[in-house]
């Protein structure tokens, strides 16, 4: 008899992965009461889909495969010269924050940056991104993806941290990992998780935590 993961990954091949994704991300903002227009939902869709190949997040260095540091990415975007070409760093920037701080946060743990750095710069990103954006019908459908992405971003990190766990994308995190991303972010789904696991997180202890 086929294991659980192996009957997840048959699923998901059969029916593709971005119908998965579509379900998957549809599952997790209805689960966690997020609301989300249906432009949003489309562009988080497309963003792991688009991830779903290694090569997109990674770029080659002299040490190998490696996630291009935001902080480049940003002194990219503010150094072009062309409005297009910093679009294109502001929203590499903003959708590799987003995809790492939701579905490989623990990956940041004991790093020289963790989560809430992603946060702040993917967040940042999209903000900036709304601002210069254009007046085309397009530019300003993009505009108002990108504004509630900014807005919202917290909340989209947590929908796509579900994602990731639902797909067996990313294994369970430990509860002091879970406390810590509750501290540097205020995630409510960090917050559901620990009391789940009886924990209470007690909101005036800060943390640099978000209110």
């Amino acid at each position: 008899m086929p294991s659980t993961s192996q009957s997840k990954q048959t699923v998901i091949t059969h029916i593709g992965v971005k119908e998965h994704f579509r379900e998957t991300v549809s599952a997790a903002l209805s689960h966690q009461k997020v609301h989300a227009q249906a432009e949003t939902v489309y562009y988080l869709v497309n963003l792991l889909d688009h991830f779903a190949l290694a090569e997109r997040l990674f770029q080659p260095t002299p040490d190998g495969l490696q996630i291009e540091p935001l902080a480049l990415l940003y002194a990219k975007a503010i150094q072009a010269n062309r409005l297009e070409t910093r679009q294109q760093v502001l929203r590499r920037l903003g959708d590799i924050a987003l995809f790492v701080s939701g579905l490989f946060s623990g990956s940041l743990n004991r790093k020289l940056v963790d989560v809430d750095y992603y946060i702040g710069m993917g967040s940042s990103a999209y903000s900036h991104l709304s601002d210069i954006s254009g007046n085309s019908i397009r530019s300003r459908t993009f505009n108002t993806i990108y504004s509630e992405l900014s807005a919202k971003f917290q909340e989209f990190v947590d929908v796509l941290a579900e994602v990731g766990e639902n797909s067996q994308l990313t294994p369970p995190e430990d509860t002091l990992r879970l406390y810590e991303i509750w501290a540097r972010t205020g995630s409510p789904r960090a917050a559901d998780k620990l009391r789940k696991r009886a924990i209470e997180p007690l909101a005036n202890m800060g943390f640099g935590r978000k209110n």
